[in-house]
């Protein structure tokens, strides 16, 4: 059997090709009968949705005249809604569409008549309501060709058996068919050329068949997307709240990194250099050899100081990069690599300040992984524009195997860039070489 989308080899084995091609394998596909047994369970589950909305909506309505007809009608909608939950979950697993679920009903302060406002509101629940109206004459429609073109396929296909195991009502005795004047004429479909004729049209109808249910379950993939789905904008407002927790989550780890940074390093620096000056002050006027010692320590220390400082200023948004742009900041960056980098930028103007930061901050990550993990020998920083796009391109020639899914920084550095509508892409196999591409909005 040909192996379904998402299935898996065992690992170190190859992948067995199958035997026959996608269109004499695709009438035994485990993905034809699924797709097949949905357009058989849409028509009974249609004929309950259909009739629910109507009856729901023609009695709500008629009851707006009274209080009635609006929790009527916000009822009818809540169970259209309870309708598109098990069809997203039906066409999840028997067409394999995961559709993204839409946002919940949610009442802006607690109460029945808030909810029922909620769920009127609500464009979810109206477009619920037309799925369940539009997709009854669909399933008709669908259950029809695909149970005549089933079951026509088969049965040609197998008459030459049945033929056999059934022979006084396949025609042996003859069939009897009533002409324009009442006569009787009876016809026979036992000779082997007209068995096999009947044999290769049912082959050819159930060659066919698979392709129709696909076109067919390709209107209920549209209808479930579209209808049942989220809405672009709840999309959008999901896509925005797990961007903002992201961009929260990485401001708070950069402000714990300058907090320990200062407090490993500068801070501690400077806590010595103030005890080493009040030593040499102490030893100022009884040995001053000692004193003037202490306070050479004490310079070299405000001298260790200062470049940890300069250097996690760096880190957060050099100078080099708001005076004269990625082209200088990405070069000194380079020239810190312990391999030999080549950089080349080439771009029309500056972008937004935060998408200089950001493709600053990305290449500094990425360069500081060729560094410690890469074993490369050498390695190139690529930065130009396409349409409204900024990308950047880090590559080395290392021993690879980079995998954001393992859970490593490029993990972090891909949701820095998914939080601004960007992108990581990490081409690293193993024995390399590597290819890191970042994709940035131009303009912030």
């Amino acid at each position: 059997m040909a192996m379904e989308y998402g299935e898996r080899t065992r690992p170190g084995y190859p992948a067995r090709r199958p035997l026959l091609p996608p269109a004499l394998r695709a009438p035994v596909e485990a993905r034809t009968w699924r797709e097949f047994g949905h357009l058989l369970v849409s028509l009974p589950l249609s004929i309950v949705m259909f009739t629910y909305a109507v009856t729901m909506v023609a009695l709500g309505a008629g009851l707006l005249v009274t209080f009635l007809g609006v929790p009527v009608l916000a009822a009818a909608l809540a169970g259209c809604r309870g309708f598109g939950v098990l069809e997203r979950a039906r066409a999840r697993g028997l067409l394999r569409l995961d559709v993204a679920e839409p946002r919940p009903v949610r009442a802006a302060k607690p109460g029945a008549m808030a909810w029922i406002g909620a769920v009127l509101k609500s464009g979810t629940s109206w477009r619920s309501l037309l799925y369940a109206v539009l997709h009854f004459p669909w399933a008709v429609f669908a259950f029809t060709v695909a149970v005549t073109f089933w079951s026509v396929g088969w049965s040609l296909l197998t008459y030459p058996l049945w033929r056999w195991v059934f022979p006084a009502y396949v025609g042996v005795d003859g069939i009897q068919v009533y002409g324009e004047e009442g006569g009787r004429n009876s016809f026979y479909l036992d000779t082997p050329f007209e068995i096999g004729a009947t044999a290769a049209v049912g082959l050819l109808v159930t060659l066919v068949t698979p392709w129709l249910i696909r076109a067919l379950t390709t209107v209920d993939r549209v209808m479930v997307a579209g209808l049942l789905g989220a809405s672009r904008l709840d999309a959008r407002v999901v896509e925005l709240e797990s961007d903002r927790g992201v961009v929260a989550d990485t401001a708070a780890a950069d402000l714990r990194r300058i907090e320990r940074e200062l407090h490993d390093g500068a801070q501690a620096r400077l806590t010595g250099l103030a005890a080493d000056l009040g030593l040499a002050k102490d030893k100022l006027s009884e040995d001053p050899q000692e004193a003037a010692r202490l306070v050479d320590e004490a310079h070299g220390e405000v001298k260790l100081a200062l470049q940890e400082l300069r250097d996690l200023a760096r880190g957060i948004h050099p100078a080099v990069l708001t005076d004269r742009g990625l082209d200088a900041a990405l070069s000194a960056l380079a020239a810190r690599c312990t391999v030999p980098v080549r950089v080349e930028v080439d771009l029309p103007h500056r972008p937004a300040a935060a998408i200089e930061g950001i493709a600053y901050f990305t290449v500094s990550e990425l360069l500081a992984n060729v560094s410690r993990h890469s074993g490369a020998r050498s390695a190139s920083v690529e930065v130009w524009r396409v349409e409204d796009r900024l990308l950047v391109q880090v590559a080395d020639d290392g021993r690879g195997g980079a995998d954001p899914a393992a859970g490593t920084g490029l993990a972090g550095l891909a949701g820095r860039l998914g939080a601004v509508d960007g992108g990581l892409d990490v081409d690293s196999p193993a024995g390399g070489p590597t290819r890191v591409t970042a994709e940035l909005p131009w303009r912030g």
